[in-house]
C-alpha cells in the first residue's frame, strides 16, 4: 500500500507540474496585451509601458512563470488585473458558490443514480429496465443549459418557488442560500445521474455474471442478498471512478449553468477575467481547478485501492 501510495502522489505532482507548463502557455499565447485592452486604444505608449511595469508584464515569459508558480506554492495567486485585488480573495468568495453547488449537484446525482442503477440491473430486460434507460438516453441527450431555462420558466417563472437566479449569500441563511441553489444543482445533476445509472446497471450486470455470484447463490443467499453483500461492492470500481470524474466536472465545469443563473462563482468568475483579458485571474482559477481535478483523480486512486485490496500490493 505504500509502495502504491508513493506512486500516486508522484504521478500526482509530475501532472500538476505539466498541467502548469500547458496552462501558462495557452494563456500565454493568446492575442491581446491587457495593459492595452485596460487602457484603450487611444492609450499613450509610455502609458502602455508602465502599466506594463507595474503589472509585471515586462518581465520575460520564463521569469514570469516561476514567479507565478512560486506564488501559487505559497498561497499567493497574485494581484486582479482589472479589479487590484487578490486573486486568493476572490476565489475564496466564489468558492463558497462553486463548491457548495459542485456538492450538491453531485449528491443529488448520486441519490438518483444508485437506486436507479441496482434496481434497474436487478430486473434486466424487463419494463423497469427499458423505462430505466430510456430516461438515462434522454438525460444524456439534453443539454442542461436547455433544461436549465426549463426549471428556470416552470419552477421560477411559472410556479414561483425559487428565483430565477442570483445567490443571497450565506449570511440570508442556509435554507434559503441551498434555495438558490436548488435548479442549478438540478439542472448540473441531471446529465451526471444519467452517466452514473449507465455505469451502475453496467458494472453490475457484469459483476452478477461472474462464477463467485453463482457460487453464492449456491450456499443459500437470495438474489437480494448475494446483490447487495457481494455484487455491489465488486461494481464500484467504475462507479468511484465516474464519481470522480464528475465532481470535478461540476466543480469545473458549471461555466454555462453560473451564467444562466447569474451566479457568483469560479465559473462566472473565469469567464468575466477573459472577457476583461484579466489573464492573471484566468491562470490562478483554471490551475486551482486543476489541482481539484487532480485531487479528486488522487483520492479515487486511493479508494480504489480501499474497495480492492488486489491494488494496494500491485507494483
Amino acid at each position: 500500500m505504500l509502495h502504491y501510495l508513493i506512486k500516486r502522489t508522484l504521478i500526482l505532482l509530475a501532472t500538476l507540474i505539466v498541467a502548469s507548463l500547458v496552462v501558462f502557455v495557452t494563456i500565454e499565447v493568446v492575442p491581446g496585451d491587457p495593459a492595452s485592452y485596460m487602457l484603450g486604444l487611444n492609450a499613450q505608449e509610455d502609458t502602455v509601458a508602465a502599466l506594463r511595469a507595474e503589472l509585471g508584464l515586462d518581465k520575460s515569459r520564463v521569469a514570469r512563470y516561476f514567479s507565478w508558480v512560486g506564488g501559487l506554492v505559497t498561497g499567493d495567486f497574485g494581484t486582479s488585473y482589472t479589479y487590484r485585488t487578490p486573486v486568493a480573495d476572490m476565489v475564496a468568495d466564489r468558492m463558497w458558490v462553486s463548491l457548495p453547488l459542485a456538492i450538491y449537484a453531485l449528491l443529488l446525482s448520486t441519490l438518483i443514480a444508485f437506486p436507479a442503477g441496482v434496481y434497474a440491473a436487478s430486473r434486466r430486460g424487463g419494463t423497469t429496465d427499458t423505462v430505466v434507460m430510456a430516461l438515462t438516453q434522454l438525460g444524456v441527450a439534453i443539454p442542461n443549459f436547455w433544461f436549465a431555462m426549463l426549471l428556470v420558466l416552470l419552477f421560477a417563472i411559472n410556479l414561483g418557488w425559487f428565483s430565477a437566479g442570483g445567490f443571497p449569500g450565506w449570511d440570508a441563511g442556509v435554507f434559503q442560500a441551498l434555495k438558490s441553489l436548488t435548479l442549478p444543482a438540478i439542472a448540473l445533476a441531471l446529465p451526471q445521474a444519467s452517466i452514473l445509472t449507465r455505469v451502475m446497471r453496467s458494472s453490475l450486470l457484469d459483476v452478477l455474471n461472474e462464477d463467485y455470484m453463482r457460487t453464492a447463490r449456491a450456499k443459500g443467499l437470495t438474489r437480494r442478498q448475494a446483490l447487495w453483500k457481494h455484487a455491489l461492492r465488486n461494481a464500484m470500481v467504475p462507479v468511484l471512478t465516474i464519481i470522480g470524474l464528475q465532481f470535478s466536472f461540476l466543480l469545473a465545469g458549471a461555466i454555462i449553468i453560473e451564467n444562466v443563473f447569474y451566479l457568483p462563482g469560479l465559473g462566472r468568475l473565469i469567464f468575466q477575467s477573459i472577457a476583461s483579458r484579466d489573464l492573471i485571474v484566468v491562470e490562478s482559477v483554471v490551475m486551482l481547478l486543476v489541482l481539484a481535478v487532480v485531487l479528486v483523480t488522487f483520492l479515487v486512486d486511493l479508494a480504489y485501492a480501499w474497495v480492492d485490496p488486489r491494488l494496494r500490493g500491485a507494483r
